[in-house]
C-alpha cells in the first residue's frame, strides 16, 4: 500500500475508509508523507460488526470503560504521532456515507476497509467512487474469490466496479483488490469484453 500512495499522492489527496487502529493509515500515510501529499482517514471509532462485544474479533482493551462502548480513537493517534504522521494523516470521526454527502475534493486513492457486510462496503464504494480522478487507484480489502477463504461482500462489491468498464484490474496482493480508474476516454478490457458479447 505504501507504493500505491506513494504514486497516487503525487497527484493528488488519498482517503481511507477504515482505519481501525491506524494500520493501513501508517503504511498509506508513509507513502503519502513521501510524496508529500496527505492522507483523509475517515472512521466513526466504534468498531465495525465483527469487532463489538461477543462477536468474533472483539478486542476488549478497545472497550471505554465509561461509555461501554468500542473506541479505536485513541490506539489510532498514538500509532499516527509515534510515527510522525500528525502533518499528513487527517482523521475525520463520522461514517463515511455522511462525509462524502459533503465532499468535493477529487481524489487519487481510495481504500475502502470499513465494515464488510454487503450494504456497508455497497454504500462506502457508491459514496466515494465518484470521487476518485481517472488514474487513481480503488483498493479493497478482504478480497477472497474463494467463499471457504472470507466473507464474500467486498468481492462482490470489486466485481461490480470491475464489470462497470471504467476500471483496469492488477493481480491481487494478498487480500487485496487494486483497480485502477481507466483515463477518459478509454475503453477497458471489460467494457470491450461486454460489447463483445452484445455483438453475438
Amino acid at each position: 500500500m505504501y507504493e500505491l500512495a506513494l504514486d497516487a499522492a503525487r497527484r493528488g489527496p488519498c482517503l481511507e475508509i477504515g482505519s481501525y487502529c491506524g494500520r493501513s493509515a501508517a503504511y498509506l500515510g508513509m507513502g503519502c508523507r513521501e510524496a508529500g501529499g496527505v492522507l483523509f482517514s475517515v472512521d466513526h471509532h466504534r468498531g465495525s460488526e465483527e469487532q463489538q462485544p461477543g462477536q468474533e474479533y472483539f478486542d476488549p482493551d478497545l472497550l471505554d470503560p465509561v461509555t461501554g462502548r468500542i473506541d479505536t480513537f485513541p490506539l489510532f493517534c498514538r500509532t499516527i504521532r509515534e510515527l510522525g504522521l500528525e502533518d499528513t494523516v487527517i482523521p475525520i470521526i463520522a461514517r463515511s456515507e455522511v462525509v462524502a454527502r459533503f465532499w468535493s475534493t477529487p481524489l487519487s486513492l481510495i481504500f475502502i476497509d470499513g465494515g464488510h457486510t454487503f450494504g456497508t462496503v455497497f454504500t462506502d464504494y457508491n459514496a466515494w467512487v465518484s470521487h476518485l480522478v481517472p488514474g487513481g487507484y480503488l483498493i479493497l480489502h478482504d478480497i477472497f474469490p474463494d467463499p471457504a477463504q472470507g466473507g464474500q461482500a467486498p468481492y462482490c462489491i470489486y466485481n461490480m466496479a470491475l464489470a462497470s468498464g471504467l476500471f483496469i484490474e492488477y493481480p491481487l496482493i494478498r487480500t487485496l483488490g487494486v483497480l485502477k480508474r481507466a483515463p477518459a476516454g478509454t475503453l477497458t478490457d471489460e467494457s470491450k469484453r461486454r460489447w463483445s458479447r452484445l455483438q453475438t
